[in-house]
């Protein structure tokens, strides 16, 4: 406990798995922080150096909070707080559904920024603290699928340089991480995740072990304070007028 230590929201699975993982092997105390998948969360602690699971619907504002300032009374070097957590649900451009808006706004963006308020106000260090905020290369790259999903984490990436130049003490510092398509999504098939993760400049698969690395390279790193990191292989300097799940389908213009 006397470690360096790392909060994962949404750390027991896909890419938030990854990254504890990569945080494990760098000599970082890992927190994965999970809402349900508790069996999935013990199984990769048990696998790491130094870890716990901690347990909070992010929906719960003061759940959350709490979480926060009870890991912050007891961890003495808590130097990173990664804002994983995302809910990826789709709907329309043409009919903004208000309670999938609602549901993805919580999550995606307000959660991450107060927990970042909290972290920053909180937390102990021996030195600089860093939140990383994980938005989606859709912030360079937009197109009208999963609308709500992409206002999201636009607001998201929207609140990092706020954050950095109020939140922040003169030694912390606040980054956005922007994966691109990564794993598969919703009812993608395996060919045609395959497919989809290639339609960027590099025509390479991102893997989720390279935005685990990002995250590491970020909190250890010295990357201007405020910037945002795009992993991607390059899918964010693209003009797609889709989403790859469906540009992959062949559907390039229905929007229905």
């Amino acid at each position: 406990m006397k470690d360096r230590a790392v909060l994962i929201t949404g750390g027991g699975k896909r890419i938030g798995a990854a990254t504890a993982r990569a945080f494990d092997a760098a000599g970082w105390h890992v927190v994965i922080h999970y809402r349900r998948s508790e069996v999935e969360a013990k199984a990769l602690a048990r696998t790491l150096r130094s870890a716990e699971i901690v347990q909070c619907d992010l929906a719960d504002e003061a759940a959350s909070a709490a979480m926060v300032e009870e890991l912050a009374s007891r961890l003495p070097d808590w130097r990173c707080l990664v804002n994983n957590a995302s809910i990826f649900l789709p709907d329309e451009v043409i009919a903004l559904d208000s309670a999938t808006y609602d549901k993805v706004t919580k999550i995606n963006a307000k959660a991450p920024a107060m927990l970042s308020q909290t972290f920053l106000h909180q937390a102990r260090s021996t030195v600089g603290r860093c939140v990383i905020n994980v938005t989606d290369q859709k912030l360079a790259n937009p197109n009208p699928d999963f609308f709500s999903y992409t206002m999201s984490k636009h607001a998201l990436g929207g609140a990092i340089r706020p954050l950095a130049m109020g939140a922040a003490g003169p030694a912390d510092r606040v980054y956005g991480l922007a994966p691109g398509a990564i794993l598969p999504s919703h009812d993608q098939s395996e060919a045609e995740a395959e497919a989809s993760h290639r339609m960027n400049l590099l025509g390479r698969r991102t893997e989720a072990a390279e935005i685990a690395d990002a995250a590491v390279f970020l909190a250890e790193g010295h990357l201007a304070n405020g910037e945002t990191l795009f992993v991607d292989s390059g899918q964010h300097l693209l003009s797609q007028s889709r989403d790859v799940i469906y540009l992959a389908r062949g559907q390039e213009t229905d929007h229905g």
